[in-house]
């Protein structure tokens, strides 16, 4: 993975500020500084005066040893907003609520808090939380992109019930995925550095008419997840996305795109730059032969007859172009996955295929899990069973790495 979140000293040494803001979720960031702690990093924190009315200064003391700064003018310590994070390999403000997400974006300093974010020098790590369909409100969303646009590290809330009864997207993101934003940060993997990779994601839309369209249930969170693990061991990416949901990852270009046609030009642009591409996107495989200028109308009929015809076939057609870079394929099944994919890998001329039944109870499309086969085309298996996709990214970029960076290329399936 792209940091051993389960190593007990994985953080030996690191120096790290935890701000708590004024969120119901106050209470998860103790679970959070003890798991800091537990891998060995030396944590100070920082409570706003909305947090301690959620928690108290004096749990956090106890279990940091150390105090707790609250207040800018704090007479125990001169002017903390520069001292705390001089030497802190990060900050990490969780959770984060929308009103601080707001005040950083806009460069405001009117607390201990938002005035150290204007000093700091290290990486940041925000994880918000929050209420109602606010993370969704545009303001919101515009002040998350000012801070990813900075080289702030915003993570995703989840979705689940929250604490207005509700079940939205909005709770803080787990325990193991903010400590793998920390990993990621102070002990970054470099080991994908010089490396140009060219990530396909999402379903792609093929028109019916103005307001119709033949899509697929994909989200694209293998792929995003992908990019984000590239991204986070030192490569850089160029992200090809259908639509989606999802913001790209901070540090991805991103190439947002429709139809498979769409898709195919994107990824031919891109290829002869990269080193890698890994076809993550569900493209669909036929697309209306005739696109409606208007809208289609049922005028009274029981049925409609639909042409259909083929859409540009991308891996095999950029496999075909190919000089030096390696090729990585996903084959989304339902049925006789092993074999199918064995057929694509062969087919299509590719290094690595991904496999996985999109039909397991838990993974698939939509899904933050996944289970997956990789198959090389000298033969490898490696098979995976339901873990987070972001998880499963870097597994796949393990494989790359090993299976066609590393180790000498023998007998070849698809020769």
């Amino acid at each position: 993975m792209g940091g051993d979140v389960s190593s007990s000293a994985a953080l030996n040494g690191k120096r790290l500020v935890l701000a708590v803001t004024g969120s119901i979720a106050a209470y998860k960031a103790v679970g959070v500084l003890r798991a800091l702690q537990t891998q060995g990093a030396t944590v100070s924190v920082i409570m706003t005066r909305g947090a301690t009315k959620f928690m108290t200064p004096l749990t956090f003391e106890v279990l940091s040893g150390r105090r707790v700064v609250t207040d800018l003018f704090e007479a125990h310590e001169a002017m903390p907003h520069l001292t705390m994070a001089e030497d802190a390999d990060a900050v990490l403000v969780a959770p984060a609520t929308a009103n601080v997400l707001a005040k950083a974006a806009l460069g405001l300093a009117d607390d201990v808090l938002t005035t150290m974010l204007l000093n700091v020098r290290c990486p940041v790590i925000v994880a918000p939380a929050m209420d109602g369909e606010m993370w969704t409100h545009p303001t919101v969303v515009q002040h998350v992109d000012v801070l990813r646009a900075r080289g702030v590290i915003v993570l995703d809330p989840e979705v689940g019930p929250l604490a207005s009864g509700r079940v939205a997207q909005g709770r803080l993101p787990a325990e193991e995925k903010v400590l793998e934003a920390v990993h990621a940060v102070v002990c970054p993997q470099t080991d994908w550095r010089g490396q140009r990779v060219l990530v396909s994601a999402g379903p792609t839309q093929e028109p019916l008419d103005p307001v119709r369209f033949l899509s697929n249930r994909s989200s694209g969170k293998m792929g995003y997840a992908i990019a984000e693990a590239v991204r986070a061991r030192g490569g850089d990416v160029v992200l090809v996305t259908g639509p989606s949901a999802l913001r790209p990852p901070s540090g991805v270009t991103a190439v947002h795109v429709n139809t498979a046609s769409e898709m195919a030009d994107a990824l031919s642009q891109h290829f002869a730059s990269c080193s890698v591409l890994i076809m993550a996107a569900a493209v669909a495989d036929f697309r209306p032969r005739v696109t409606a200028s208007g809208k289609l109308k049922k005028q009274g009929k029981s049925e409609m007859e639909l042409v259909l015809e083929a859409t540009p076939d991308i891996l095999t057609m950029l496999s075909a172009r190919r000089t030096s870079q390696v090729v990585v394929g996903f084959a989304a099944e339902t049925e006789q996955v092993l074999s199918h994919a064995i057929d694509k890998l062969r087919g299509k001329g590719l290094d690595l295929i991904v496999a996985n039944d999109v039909s397991h109870v838990g993974g698939g499309f939509g899904s933050d899990d996944n289970a997956a086969v990789i198959l090389s085309a000298t033969g490898e298996q490696r098979v995976f069973g339901l873990m987070p996709k972001r998880q499963l990214a870097d597994e796949i970029l393990n494989a790359v790495r090993d299976l066609c960076f590393m180790a000498p290329r023998g007998a070849s399936l698809v020769e």
